[in-house]
């Protein structure tokens, strides 16, 4: 079974409409006894220039964004292949946007406020 990492990006199947594209592992690792899900936060490269949008510019990845607005939750038979690993500050990036875009308080450990 695939227990991908948290911070984690990896190419994953999201189905006919979303295509196969790049997304980053938002889930802390799943144990025995859980489900094998993962929730991901997917990567765009067609911008709207929505404040949920966060660029990070990594070498694994065409210039876009990961879309906080598209949190998606999967199978770990979805996820493909691993393509890298975001650094802790890049990850906090995308986390604040994922908070701001669900309405929850900031816990105050990095990104934005």
């Amino acid at each position: 079974m695939k227990n991908p990492g948290r911070g984690e990006v990896w190419l994953v199947d999201l189905g006919l409409a979303a295509k196969v594209r790049p997304a980053v592992i938002l889930s802390v690792p799943a144990e025995d006894a859980d489900r094998a899900l993962v929730t991901l936060v997917p990567h765009t490269t067609s911008l709207r220039s929505s404040r949920f949008e966060v660029a990070v510019p990594v070498q694994f990845l065409r210039p876009g964004a990961f879309n906080a607005q598209s949190l998606v939750t999967v199978p770990t038979v979805k996820l493909l292949r691993p393509l890298g690993k975001l650094s802790p500050a890049q990850l906090a990036l995308v986390e604040s946007a994922v908070v701001d875009w669900l309405g929850l308080p900031s816990s105050g450990t990095g990104g934005r406020a």
